[in-house]
């Protein structure tokens, strides 16, 4: 695999173009060094509306591993977060500062905290969801803040123990305190296009609250669908929603695979300019407050979905497979990434062949 790699770029690695054999060069559409014109060309002409680069924010370490019932031990979480630093990606959701009477497994978020290495050009945030996660977060190190709120008030309910109006008023102190403090805050919006309570959720729910978020200086909003039961159409209309109040360069999407949709999902986010996309290393997660909802979409799907759109994300597959593999046997099960498994394969049989 041809490598590109830039100084003050994190354009890092990038898979061949599997789609168009003719264009046998890797594509990095943030590199000039090492595409052609007619590469750039097809890739554009075939995704005008897509965005040339994407960030992936690789959520497997805290939204990935929250909800497993057997605590993961902490090294077992460093070595998972720095194999990540490894691969290329630029944003490692590292851990969340919350309560370990509520979500025991991240209870070991300052040691965490303390012995990743932690890479030049990586961010690594955490979920903090009160002023008292937020302290704990800046006296471990965290340079990066996420707080959550939901679109669906019975979720909201269920989940923080309170209403949609009072989640935002929880939040403007701890938000308040970041920004003192020079920190990044993002805003995490559930249920965007379903609820496990009241079933679909209005666009315009969706886009106030995202609107709050942002006013109340959150610099980018990820918009959630927890449940899984987005598709492409019902995206669309949240995003149009949400896009005539924040612009799409301040969105980002976070879809689960419950009914296999995520994909679908984020082709259409692209198609609507966003260009930043949550995703699970193995496809690793759920969400504790929705019962049957199913994993985080695989990280080494959306990549490899976007490397063959002609889309630089500056992450090598085959090390991001690998730490797939990595957590997939520390938590007893197989990965649930298809091209993860394809990706490993491969290596297997090239190293035999070897």
């Amino acid at each position: 695999m041809l490598a590109c790699r830039l100084q003050a770029v994190s354009c890092r690695r990038l898979a061949p173009y599997p789609l168009y054999p003719v264009l046998s060069m890797t594509l990095c559409l943030v590199c000039d060094k090492k595409r052609s014109k007619s590469s750039t060309s097809s890739a554009s002409s075939l995704f005008p509306l897509a965005p040339r680069t994407v960030r992936i924010v690789e959520v497997g370490p805290r939204d990935g591993l929250q909800n497993e019932q057997a605590i993961i031990s902490t090294e077992t979480k460093v070595e998972l977060i720095d194999r990540l630093s490894d691969t290329g990606l630029q944003t490692i959701e590292a851990t969340a500062f919350v309560s370990k009477k509520w979500v025991p497994q991240m209870g070991d978020s300052t040691e965490v905290m303390a012995r990743i290495h932690k890479k030049p050009g990586v961010g690594y945030p955490v979920l903090t969801p009160n002023l008292k996660g937020f302290e704990d977060a800046l006296s471990a190190g965290a340079t990066e803040v996420s707080v959550f709120g939901a679109a669906s008030e019975a979720f909201s309910l269920k989940n923080i123990n309170c209403s949609v109006a009072e989640s935002l008023d929880r939040f403007q102190p701890v938000i308040a305190a970041a920004k003192a403090h020079k920190f990044k805050v993002r805003g995490y919006v559930s249920c965007v296009l379903g609820c496990p309570y009241e079933g679909k959720v209005a666009p315009e729910k969706v886009a106030k609250v995202a609107r709050a978020l942002y006013d109340m200086g959150c610099y980018e909003i990820s918009l959630g669908d927890t449940i899984g039961t987005g598709t492409p159409g019902s995206t669309r209309a949240m995003l149009l929603a949400t896009k005539a109040f924040i612009p799409a360069e301040h969105l980002a999407v976070h879809f689960h695979d419950t009914y296999g949709q995520a994909l679908a999902n984020i082709l259409t986010a692209l198609q609507e300019g966003i260009g930043v996309v949550d995703a699970s290393v193995a496809g690793l997660g759920g969400c504790p407050y929705a019962a049957g909802a199913s994993g985080n979409v695989a990280t080494e799907d959306v990549v490899y979905m976007l490397h063959g759109m002609g889309i630089c994300t500056g992450i090598d597959l085959s090390s991001l497979a690998r730490a797939g593999h990595f957590i997939s046997e520390a938590v007893g099960r197989n990965t649930q990434s298809k091209a993860g498994r394809e990706i490993l394969k491969k290596n297997d049989q090239q190293t035999t062949e070897k």
